[in-house]
């Protein structure tokens, strides 16, 4: 996908991805609920009566003073949004990465872009959910955004990269964490204590893949061995190495 494909994108996933904390004409007069200072999860979008699923981890957040930042499943974005009474509008002036995700993610994001590419996205917000408009129609819907629990969720890795394949899941009451590192399966003990994470020797199969996953599967193994930092922000996880690698995952729905 070209940079100027991506810079049209940000804009209606931005949208797509939701708000914060209303007030200060974040949203509608007659909105009850906020818009601004909530990170939001897009669920779904619609397009000419046809719903398709989000990506995992699409997200958004607006501020009160009209700053817009997130995620739409693959890349992420920030930029301006300014508030027309009940719509919303993100200007030009966005900022987006330009990681490439799979095929099935990028065709999602240009069905985004053709619908929502620009012009003012009428708000409703209703019990913790909000929907965007376009003028002809097309809707992206959207839910406010809790926390996943680290354990008992199986996090798809998403950085580095690998298809999906690659998933850890931490339980609670064995004080251990399983899943695939892409090609192979693992298993360790992890030990979590003040946002940080233990973890042990890694078990392994021994099976050889592709060199693409072989890479990945190669980086995701040295958090093994060593403590971790790890972060929460809905369903994003961030692990972080003492070294300073990183690690990004997404809870599953």
């Amino acid at each position: 996908m070209t940079l100027t494909a991506l810079a049209v994108l940000v804009v209606p996933l931005a949208a797509a991805c939701g708000g914060e904390k209303a007030g200060a004409g974040s949203a509608s007069a007659e909105a009850e609920e906020p818009v601004t200072g909530i990170r939001w999860t897009v669920d779904s979008l619609t397009v000419d009566g046809t719903t398709h699923r989000a990506p995992d981890g699409a997200n958004l957040t607006l501020d009160d003073d009209g700053r817009a930042t997130g995620s739409y499943g693959c890349n992420l974005f920030k930029g301006r949004v300014t508030f027309e009474g009940d719509r919303i509008r993100f200007g030009d002036d966005r900022e987006t990465t330009l990681r490439a995700c799979s095929e099935q993610v990028m065709d999602l994001e240009s069905a985004v872009a053709r619908a929502l590419g620009d012009g003012a996205l009428a708000t409703d917000v209703n019990d913790g959910r909000l929907t965007l408009t376009t003028g002809s129609g097309d809707t992206v819907r959207l839910s406010r955004t809790e926390d996943s629990p680290l354990h008992g969720t199986r996090w798809t890795v998403t950085t580095p990269a690998v298809d999906s394949r690659a998933h850890l899941t931490f339980d609670k009451e064995k004080g251990t964490v399983s899943g695939s590192l892409g090609c192979n399966q693992v298993n360790a003990d992890a030990t979590v204590r003040d946002g940080h994470i233990t973890l042990g020797a890694p078990g392994m199969t021994r099976m050889m893949c592709e060199d693409s996953l072989m890479d990945a599967e190669r980086a995701l193994s040295e958090l093994f061995n060593g403590t971790v930092s790890y972060r929460i922000e809905g369903r994003n996880l961030a692990l972080t190495s003492e070294n300073g690698a990183g690690v990004q995952a997404v809870a599953a729905r």
